[in-house]
């Protein structure tokens, strides 16, 4: 059985009694990642999922896993510890896949190692990454959230998985769905 949890719609939840939100606070999925806790903008998330069986693609990049089908819909999956340039680990019942979207068209799984919380966050407790950070994965940061005794990795998603690359890995999946349909199921 797979768990959902639909996160589009509680963002939009008033805020608990006596927690005064302003408008320029972030609201962030906080996930864990390679040991680390990683953030996005709970606005790109339209919902968290177990881990479910993917569908390899032939000739897809290192970080692609995939693709999975959610309620019929057609969604390619990556692994975003490849993606950023971490190290590889093994998935676990507490894994999870982030389906993010930035437009109804453009939607994408991330598998990460579990999804801790939804948090709100003063803007001025998130600072821009430091230049001194080259890493292959830096041009995927926003911020960095200093919240005294913990840190916490603001990525934006916009950059994870542009547009371009995308629509490249859903016609590659679509030529892969067209082949096998051609020629019948692999041996």
């Amino acid at each position: 059985m797979t768990a959902i949890v639909k996160v589009k719609e509680q963002s939009n939840a008033p805020a608990p009694s006596g927690l005064q939100v302003k408008a320029k606070d972030y609201h962030l999925v906080v996930f864990g990642l390679a040991k680390e806790d990683y953030a996005v903008d709970v606005t790109m998330v339209r919902e968290i999922v177990t881990l479910q069986n993917i569908s390899r693609v032939p000739r897809a990049p290192a970080f692609v896993e995939g693709v999975i089908s959610l309620r019929g819909k057609i969604i390619p999956v990556i692994d975003l510890r490849k993606r950023l340039g971490l190290e590889a680990g093994e998935l676990t019942k507490e894994s999870r896949i982030i389906v993010a979207e930035e437009e109804e068209d453009n939607t994408i799984g991330m598998i990460v190692n579990n999804v801790k919380e939804v948090l709100r966050v003063p803007a001025d407790a998130v600072e821009p990454a430091s230049p001194v950070i080259s890493s292959a994965g830096a041009k995927f940061i926003r911020g960095v959230a200093n919240l005294g005794n913990r840190v916490i990795i603001v990525l934006d998603l916009l950059k994870v998985l542009s547009r371009e690359e995308s629509s490249a890995m859903m016609e590659s999946i679509d030529d892969e769905v067209s082949l096998e349909h051609a020629s019948g199921p692999a041996q």
